[in-house]
């Protein structure tokens, strides 16, 4: 039997949950792993980082459920969030698990892999780092930004983050699986608050450059407020070249129309779809992926199966240029 394809997903957010349950339809013909950004400081995740100075596990959290094999009661169950109570109120019972489990063990990357292991998920997951780390931008104006939630407000654009502190490692299992990768995958999700911070981490960005694997960016559907307003898909990568060099082989790019009562929707946020600028793309040396991506519902979101769909062709094409 040919072994499975190994899919490296780097991101953070909905965006990436959304790549992960797709992936997970396909197992046990691919072997998945998430390596998950850990800047998070607001809502639940946020508290408890303040309180109990854990790592942010909302993130974490959210990857368990889409790679969890009974999605839908592990979904009302880690997604459930305390209505009232002191000290109870906002919080997930998902976080409070993973909280409770770092005190047990003694450490939040052995929290995760004991949780994985209890709620038999299809995958491995991993935080981008073991370092309480958080994020700080530097805007268009020249002012600075400290922390997730105040840079993804901001109203002024966003010319560079870095972690802070700025030194930190990652674990040995992250670069094994990136060196063993067929395809990696950076988003969908935030630009600079989900899918960046985890190519900050010191030798990431060269690990996935020296992996045989496929790179590919699943390019954003919509423009985000306080990061990505008036963002072409060319833009993105850009973005991602000024942090962390030349990584990207794919730029994934959706083809599905926007309907016109969405746009207007969106509108009134002053959010417009992405434009997909491709022979800018192509001009930056990457190979271009159009496929439908949009899922059907009230929020403009990647479908997960359709996502999926394109990372498992992706990954074949990273298996053969690996054995070639």
């Amino acid at each position: 039997m040919p072994s499975p394809l190994r899919i490296v997903a780097i991101g953070g957010g909905t965006g990436l949950s959304a790549l992960l349950s797709g992936l997970r339809q396909f197992a046990p013909d691919v072997d998945i792993t998430a390596i998950v950004t850990v800047t998070d400081d607001g809502g639940s995740s946020g508290r408890l980082r303040r309180e109990f100075d854990v790592l942010p596990p909302g993130d974490i959290r959210n990857c368990m459920v889409a790679l969890s094999e009974d999605e839908a009661l592990l979904s009302k169950l880690f997604q459930y969030r305390f209505q009232g109570g002191r000290g109870l109120k906002g919080h997930s019972f998902g976080n409070l698990f993973l909280t409770a489990l770092t005190h047990i063990t003694g450490e939040f990357t052995e929290a995760v892999k004991q949780s994985s292991k209890a709620l038999a998920i299809m995958g491995r997951i991993y935080p981008s780092t073991s370092s309480n780390v958080g994020l700080q931008a530097k805007l268009v104006d020249g002012s600075i930004v400290c922390g997730e939630t105040r840079i993804s407000r901001s109203r002024r654009g966003i010319h560079r983050i870095q972690l802070s502190p700025p030194r930190c490692k990652p674990l040995p299992e992250t670069l094994a699986a990136i060196a063993e990768a067929d395809l990696i995958t950076l988003g969908p999700g935030s630009l600079f608050t989900s899918v960046i911070p985890n190519l900050l981490v010191s030798g990431v960005s060269k690990a996935i450059r020296d992996s045989p694997a496929i790179k590919a960016y699943f390019v954003n559907l919509m423009w985000q407020p306080g990061e990505t307003i008036d963002f072409r898909a060319s833009d993105h990568i850009r973005a991602i070249r000024n942090h962390a060099g030349k990584l990207l082989d794919y730029a994934v790019i959706n083809t599905s129309v926007v309907s016109p009562a969405m746009r207007r929707r969106y509108a009134l946020e002053n959010v417009s779809p992405v434009e997909n600028d491709v022979e800018a793309i192509l001009g930056m040396g990457l190979e271009v992926v159009p496929a439908k991506l949009l899922r059907k519902g009230t929020k403009v979101r990647h479908d997960p199966a359709a996502a999926a769909e394109v990372a498992m062709d992706l990954a074949h094409k990273g298996r053969l240029r690996k054995r070639r």
